[in-house]
């Protein structure tokens, strides 16, 4: 099946480099993203910009991909539910949650100019980070892009409650599922209250797995695959 793979903040499409060869070996072509204005050498993009690079990717895959976003890319991963419900098999969100509507994409960080820059390990410390060695934190922190202001701040709208019914995978690195379930309980996630076809699996990791742990990563991915088109309920 092919994957579309959707890091977070900072990263490009090489952020996914050691999950592929997993994914190959599984069976699968992964499709790793590069998006705009965020390592593709555009001086500048916008939001709308990056959700249609992940229409497109779906749009081009062979058969029906599974979408995974990472961070505050599960947004954007959830963008291909909301707007191709019926062209996906599934989602999976990685360490993070789909933005609620009507609220901004990622304005987590005070960006420097037009641009957000990668803000250095400290604001990660503790869980976020802990599996990385300091020799891996320096050599991915080298390959992150800043990220146009005007993608963090930009406003998310959904426009489709067929999304509601797209089978959804919640991978819980940094946090646990029992965590996650008391979050999306006291509606701080309305996104995933209102999911009815929703799964959380539990990932022994920090925030970052497609480098920490590649191959859990992929066998997740893969077994998210494999869920029966009975998991899709109508929304």
């Amino acid at each position: 099946m092919d994957i579309v793979l959707i890091a977070g903040l900072w990263l490009d499409g090489s952020a996914w480099d050691d999950v592929l060869p997993e994914l190959a070996a599984l069976g699968h072509r992964g499709i790793p993203l590069t998006l705009p204005g965020q390592g593709d050498g555009a001086g500048s993009a916008t939001y709308e910009d990056q959700a249609q690079a992940v229409l497109a990717a779906v749009d081009a895959a062979e058969g029906a991909p599974l979408v995974v976003g990472h961070s505050a890319a599960c947004t954007l991963a959830w963008v291909a539910a909301d707007r191709r419900p019926d062209a996906v098999t599934g989602v999976v969100l990685i360490g993070g949650f789909p933005a609620t509507d009507g609220s901004s994409y990622a304005d987590f960080f005070e960006p420097d100019g037009d641009v957000v820059p990668f803000p250095g390990w400290e604001p990660f410390a503790g869980p976020d980070s802990d599996d990385m060695s300091s020799e891996l934190r320096a050599a991915v922190a080298e390959r992150t892009h800043p990220v146009p202001a005007g993608v963090t701040r930009a406003v998310v709208r959904w426009t489709d409650e067929r999304r509601h019914g797209v089978p959804l995978t919640l991978v819980c690195p940094e946090f646990s599922p029992e965590q996650a379930r008391e979050w999306i309980a006291s509606g701080d996630v309305p996104e995933l209250a209102d999911a009815t076809a929703l799964e959380l699996v539990d990932l022994d990791s920090g925030h970052w797995p497609m480098f920490t742990q590649p191959a859990a990563l992929a066998a997740l991915l893969d077994e998210a695959t494999r869920r029966r088109a009975a998991d899709r309920v109508d929304a």
